[in-house]
């Protein structure tokens, strides 16, 4: 695969012009998977957008809470590595928004909806 992809990327290199060089040629550009990594994760923002069409009630804390966690935690990592991946910081800060905002919502139905008592 590793030759394949690397096939690719010289095939593509030459239609590169001279204004994004920088970026494609950058230790986190589109040449390394610490580019490619965030934009696939962006998915998990797309996910987490589509899920505000969820009733709250059908919402999970565990998974909010984890994803929340693991996109705070990969924020604060993506700044303190070298080169700092602002790719990866802003995918993990949506990340992270997107998931407290589901964690709010349902904490918020909880509050909200009437107490059963048997």
């Amino acid at each position: 695969m590793s030759k394949i992809y690397h096939g690719v990327v010289n095939a593509a290199d030459k239609f590169v012009p001279n204004a994004l060089r920088p970026l494609w040629n950058h230790a986190a550009g589109p040449k390394t998977v610490f580019f490619w990594a965030p934009v696939f994760k962006w998915g998990l923002v797309v996910a987490g957008l589509s899920d505000l069409r969820r009733p709250a009630d059908q919402l999970s804390i565990s998974q909010s809470a984890s994803l929340a966690a693991t996109g705070v935690i990969w924020s604060r990592y993506s700044l303190v590595i070298i080169p700092k991946n602002y790719g990866l910081f802003s995918v993990n800060l949506f990340v992270a928004g997107t998931q407290i905002l589901q964690l709010y919502r349902a904490w918020d139905f909880s509050r909200k909806a009437p107490k059963v008592t048997e």
